[in-house]
This record gives structure tokens, sequence and C-alpha cells, in this order.
């Protein structure tokens, strides 16, 4: 039976796009403050994480000095960057693995319960014809597919960013569902790297890349494949900065 990223996989600089993240990802791992201080640096790369993501969809970066966060854009992205961290992150990993649909509804119920006015739509898809049909392909291809992690992380994160299934925190959802994957595949065991970073320097090119996935396109899906796989390897960079004044 034929994988169903395996054309994806065969695209042109693709799969050395992705070879290039696992090293760089692998290596700072391997870094003297991860070899044991990793949840030093996990929790730091998650509150960079959950700024910038934040950003990129228009939130505030302040986290007041009492914790007291207002804009419910960054308060949705710290919910989720708590999620992705420690115990938490174990429990979610787990669901991802058994049903990613629920966890999926999970990141939601996370990032956008400061967003809707009716609680009873947190972690329900939009009732629009099509799309719980591609949320069932989705966990579908997530389940079957044999592909590098950063590719089923680009797919699973292009693929939210089209479809927006929820209507609101989509972006949230996407990015924490991408690195989630990093995380549930082994590429990125303890959430070390920052790609979230790379993506709020680039917002414009964020937004070119996902629309050319969602073009389908093979030179738009392969693009973005592409370049999600160097805010994976620009993300291991980032983590690197965080070992590195970690270790003083």
């Amino acid at each position: 039976m034929t994988d169903p990223l395996q054309p994806l996989v065969d695209l042109p600089g693709v799969r050395d796009a992705a070879d290039r993240a696992r090293d760089a990802l692998a290596a700072v791992h391997r870094h003297r403050a991860n070899r044991r201080g990793w949840p030093t640096t996990a929790a730091e790369a998650a509150v960079r994480a959950a700024r910038s993501s934040a950003a990129v969809d228009g939130g505030s970066t302040d986290i007041p000095v009492d914790g007291r966060v207002a804009d419910p854009i960054l308060a949705g992205a710290l919910r989720i960057g708590q999620a992705l961290d420690g115990d938490a992150l174990r429990n979610l990993v787990g669901i991802w693995q058994r049903a990613p649909l629920q966890a999926l509804a999970r990141l939601h119920l996370l990032a956008a319960a400061d967003l809707v006015p009716d609680e009873r739509s947190l972690g329900r898809p939009r009732a629009e014809i099509g799309v719980s049909e591609r949320l069932d392909l989705l966990a579908q291809t997530v389940l079957a597919t044999a592909a590098p992690a950063p590719v089923v992380a680009a797919v699973v994160h292009g693929e939210l960013l089209a479809l927006r299934p929820f209507g609101t925190g989509d972006g949230l959802v996407a990015r924490a569902a991408s690195r989630l994957v990093t995380v549930a595949s082994g590429l990125d065991p303890h959430a070390l790297g920052v790609p979230e970073v790379f993506w709020l320097r680039r917002r414009q090119a964020y937004a070119d890349a996902a629309a050319g996935f969602a073009s389908g396109d093979p030179e738009g899906v392969g693009g973005w494949a592409i370049l999600c796989c160097g805010a994976l390897e620009d993300g291991a960079r980032e983590a690197t900065s965080i070992a590195d004044s970690a270790a003083g």
C-alpha cells in the first residue's frame, strides 16, 4: 500500500531539508545543558514558542509580572505552552498517537477559551461541508504514514492553516499540532526547538508559503514542506541559544 505522503517526500529538495532539520534537532539534544537540564530549557522554549505564536496571529508578547494575561490570543498560546511541557506533554502525546482528532480538540479548547462567545463550540469543527471529512483524512494520514517526521509536521501544520477547522485560534492550533508531531515522533522528544520564532520573523513568507500549500500545486506544497523544515532547523538554533545561556 502506497504511503500517502511519499509523493511529497519525493519532491525536489524535500528529503534533504527534512534530514537537515532532523540533524539540527538531534544536535541540540546532545548539548551539555540538555543532557540532564532539559526540563529547564524546554520550559523556556515553551514560553518563547507561545509568545511568538501569539504574535504571528496579532497577539501580544507581554506577560505581566502578576501573570494575569489580558490578551486572549497570548493567553491561549500560553495555555498551549503549558500543555506542551512536562507531564502534560506526555499525556497529550499519548492522545495524539491514539486519536489525533481528540488532541486537536484539546488544543483548540486551550487556544480559544477566551476567543469564542459560546464554550460549546470549543473543540468542535465547523459544521461546513467537507471540514470533518478533511480532518478525518488528516488523522488517517498521520496514523498511516512512514514519512520523515519534519514532513508530517509540515503537512499537519499546512492542512490546519488551510482548512481552519475551528474558525478561531486555528493558527495557534496548527503551530501547536506541528510541535506535537515533532515530539510524538521522537524528532524533538523534549520540545526544545522553537520554530515559532522563525515564523514570526518571516510572517509574509509564512503566509505566502501556506497559501502555496493550500493551492495543492506540487511546487507550492513542496515549497511549504521545505520552508517548514527550515523553520525546524532555525528553531534548533534558537534552542541552542537557550542551552548556551543555561550552561553559562
